[in-house]
Parts: C-alpha cells; sequence; structure tokens
C-alpha cells in the first residue's frame, strides 16, 4: 500500500493559501507516498487546480446526497468539485455537533456511495486514557463508524486521541504501537481480509521532529495532520519522514 500523508487545514486558510498546496507538489512532484490536503469548503474548487500531485479532501459531508440541508455539502457535491477524500467524524465534529457512531458510519458510507475516499476518524478522551478505557472506546468506535462496505481501497482510519489534538502532547510510542495494532486486529474481525491493506494513520501533535519516530511503529500508515499541514515549511519534513519510513 502507499502510505499517506494527509493534511486536515480545519477552519484555517484564503486563496492566499494555496500557493502552500502548489509548493508541496512542485517539492514533492515524484513523492513515493500519497500527499493530501482539505482544505475548508470554500477553497475545494481552486485547491484541485494548485498541484497535480497532491490530492484534494473535504473536511466533513452530509449522509445525505442532496436536500433540505442549509450549510451542508453532500458527498456527491464534494466529488463534483474534483476532491477524492472526506474526513467524517473527527472529534471536533463529534464534540462541535454532537456526532455519533451512528451519524459517523452514515456520513462514511455516503462518502463511499459517491465515489470518495473516507477518511475515518476515532480516538479517546484524555478520561478514557486515565480510566483504562481506550481500546474499548476504539473498539466501540471501530464497530459503529465504520460501515460494512469499507474496504482498503475507499476507506482510511485514522487515530487521534482528543487529547493530543492541537496541544503538543502525545502518547508514547509504546501507545501509538498498542492502539494501531488493535485496530488492525479489530478491523480484520470486522471486515475481513481487506482490513490488511486498510491504511492507519496516526494523528495528533505530529511535527517534523516526531514524525520519523512516529512513521517506525508497526502498523502507522502515515498521519493525518492539523496545524503542522498549513504551510509547505513545516508540512515537508512530515512528508519526507513518511518517504523515509
Amino acid at each position: 500500500m502507499r502510505k499517506l500523508a494527509a493534511g486536515n487545514w480545519k477552519m484555517n486558510g484564503t486563496q492566499s493559501d494555496l500557493a502552500q498546496i502548489t509548493q508541496i507538489g512542485a517539492a514533492f512532484d515524484a513523492a513515493s507516498v500519497d500527499i493530501l490536503i482539505c482544505p475548508p469548503a470554500q477553497l475545494l474548487i481552486p485547491a484541485v487546480t494548485a498541484s497535480p500531485h497532491v490530492a484534494i479532501g473535504a473536511q466533513d459531508c452530509h449522509a445525505n446526497a442532496s436536500g433540505a440541508h442549509t450549510g451542508d455539502l453532500s458527498a456527491p457535491q464534494i466529488r463534483d468539485t474534483g476532491a477524492t477524500y472526506v474526513i467524517v467524524g473527527h472529534s471536533e465534529r463529534r464534540t462541535d455537533h454532537g456526532e455519533t457512531d451512528a451519524t459517523v458510519n452514515a456520513k462514511a458510507a455516503a462518502a463511499v456511495d459517491a465515489g470518495l475516499i473516507a477518511i475515518i476518524c476515532i480516538g479517546e478522551t484524555l478520561q478514557d486514557r486515565d480510566n483504562g478505557a481506550t481500546l474499548n472506546v476504539l473498539a466501540q468506535q471501530l464497530t459503529g463508524s465504520v460501515p460494512a462496505l469499507a474496504t482498503a481501497q475507499n476507506t482510511v482510519i485514522a487515530y487521534e486521541p482528543v487529547w493530543a489534538i492541537g496541544t503538543g502532547l502525545i502518547p508514547t510510542l509504546d501507545q501509538i504501537a498498542q492502539a494501531h495494532a488493535f485496530i488492525r486486529e479489530h478491523l480484520t474481525a470486522q471486515l475481513g481480509a481487506t482490513a490488511a491493506d486498510m491504511r492507519l494513520l496516526y494523528g495528533g501533535s505530529v511535527k517534523g521532529s516526531n514524525a520519523a519516530d512516529i512513521f517506525a511503529v508497526p502498523h502507522v500508515d502515515g498521519a493525518l495532520v492539523g496545524g503542522a499541514s498549513l504551510t509547505a515549511q513545516d508540512f515537508a519534513p512530515i512528508i519526507t519522514a513518511l518517504q523515509n519510513a
């Protein structure tokens, strides 16, 4: 499988920032890994043409293909922009918008039906971690959030400990290894043989200085990066580390 360096710009970026995508594409025009940027919705169409070497994805989609849902984007509409991925179930969506595993499952299924690759986010809170409930939480989220039609070709799983996102905190390498091994095992039981090639990303305070160590962990097939993906200068070392992993 080709590993994946994915950047989630969240609610950041205007048209002037598209130059960062162009710079990344120029620096990694022969990359041995897949590179993805998920900008805010208003940049989807121009971002698609910013570089032929960088895939573009959305940060969310609605579970319905169309309808009276003011302010939402459907998976077919995202596909119509030329984007090829969509993030679903990010902890900020789960927390800020009350999204449940069932909601995430429906969105992921809609994404796959529209021909997009769904990046399904899972992860425990610090309270879950402190209570020793991490693996139980991951099992519940995987069972509830990953649709039956998920395959290695149409789905990516991103493990993002909620307490590590944007905080500068990060699990130990052993904790990352435990989580990713568990996710692989659980997905195999849930989906069968396709889970062996499904890409598992780590996300949460990934930066150039720690990327190589994280990518050396078994079953870590890339990263979902937040703040460090906003500039080519910060994202490039992460992509390089992934290529060298």
